[in-house]
Order: structure tokens, then C-alpha cells, then sequence
């Protein structure tokens, strides 16, 4: 007899009982390295899918401009999407890229580097995926910028365009092979070229 089993769709929710703690959630994640987990503020578990080959090589390709950039000055810090961020509410979410200023790595205790940020990082990138909705990456980008982040950007392969979020602006979207940062990563220049091109599945439709 054949059993199939009922798996859940990825991005899916997990409730523990009782809740985790931050500090617990963070031992979860460093115990189970392979998973991409966050934390919702009502410490629900979410599980996400591992990156596809086509996001994954569209994402280094990002962080490595990132790095270089930061390498001509060398202040503060360029953190992967491997990176735990504690939100002011407790949730925990981990962004595509991001760059911490010289003034935010400074309160970083040495006995913490290894821990989640207890902040929000001055500049984030998101990198929409299929799975990824645009209304749902819309406002995981307003919620960065809510708790603290000076910029974000979300890179959507699948429009080849750029939404920009900025604190006290409202949001805009650019298109073209490049996009110029501001504020805590002025002249960052971000080339998309190759990021579109990386793309594998502009012909799928992704989620609305």
C-alpha cells in the first residue's frame, strides 16, 4: 500500500510549546545550520526553502559587489544572508545582504559576534524569489525600515526593476542595469546587469 504524506508548503509555520526564547531560537538555528528559519514576534517558527542555484549565484553576485565597495573605506561591516537580526518586537529574520555603519559595528561586544544583531543593520538588500510573493516582500521591506534600517533595497529579477525604501520617504522603484545607493552606502553602485541575466526563471511566473 502507498501512503503519501501530507508535507506542508514551504514557507510554512511551526508552534512550539512552550514558545522558544530569543536566546533559544538562536541555539535552534545554530543547531540545525542547514535550515533557513526565522521567528515571528509571537515566536511562531517559520522554514523556508534552501535557495535555488539561480538565487543563490544572483545573491553572491550582490554581496560580493557589496563587499567591494565596503573595501575601499572598511568601515563597519557587510553581512550575508546568513545573518540573524532581532527585531524590536522579538521576531527574527535574516536579510539577503546588508551593511552595518562603523558607528552600529562599534556597539557590537566582542563577546556578541557570534550572537544575532540586537539592531537593525543602516542598509538592507532583499532578493525577490519565485516563492516570494511582491505584496509579502513589500512589507518585509516597510517592516525593516519601521524598526530602524536607513535604506532597503528589494531586487526583483522577475520586473528587472528596484524598490527602493528610504525612512520618512515614500517608496519608489528604478529600473535599468544599475541602481546608486544613498545615505549610509553613498556611492555604492549596484550593477544589475549580470543579476538579470543570472535569472533562470524570468520565464516562470513568480507569486503575485
Amino acid at each position: 500500500m502507498n501512503v503519501r504524506l501530507a508535507i506542508p508548503k514551504i514557507p510554512f509555520r511551526l508552534i512550539l510549546d512552550p514558545v522558544p526564547t530569543v536566546e533559544e531560537f538562536e541555539e535552534l538555528c545554530a543547531a540545525n545550520s542547514g535550515v533557513d528559519l526565522e521567528r515571528t514576534s509571537a515566536g511562531e517558527i517559520v522554514v523556508h526553502a534552501p535557495a535555488g542555484s539561480g538565487h543563490s549565484a544572483q545573491n553572491a553576485f550582490i554581496t560580493y559587489q557589496l563587499v567591494n565597495w565596503w573595501e575601499n573605506h572598511g568601515r563597519g561591516m557587510v553581512c550575508d544572508s546568513s545573518l540573524g537580526v532581532v527585531f524590536p518586537d522579538t521576531s527574527s529574520r535574516s536579510p539577503d545582504a546588508a551593511y552595518i555603519t562603523g558607528e552600529q559595528a562599534q556597539t557590537i561586544a566582542e563577546e556578541d559576534s557570534d550572537r544575532f544583531l540586537r539592531f537593525i543593520p543602516a542598509f538592507i538588500i532583499e532578493l525577490r524569489s519565485q516563492s516570494d510573493s511582491l505584496v509579502k516582500a513589500k512589507e518585509k521591506m516597510e517592516r525593516w525600515i519601521a524598526a530602524g534600517a536607513q535604506l532597503a533595497w528589494l531586487v526583483d529579477p522577475y520586473s528587472r526593476s528596484v524598490f527602493i525604501y528610504e525612512a520618512g520617504k515614500t517608496p519608489r522603484v528604478e529600473s535599468g542595469n544599475a541602481v546608486v545607493g544613498t545615505g549610509p552606502v553613498d556611492g555604492f553602485v549596484l550593477d544589475l546587469s549580470k543579476v538579470w541575466l543570472l535569472s533562470r526563471n524570468q520565464g516562470k511566473r513568480p507569486l503575485r
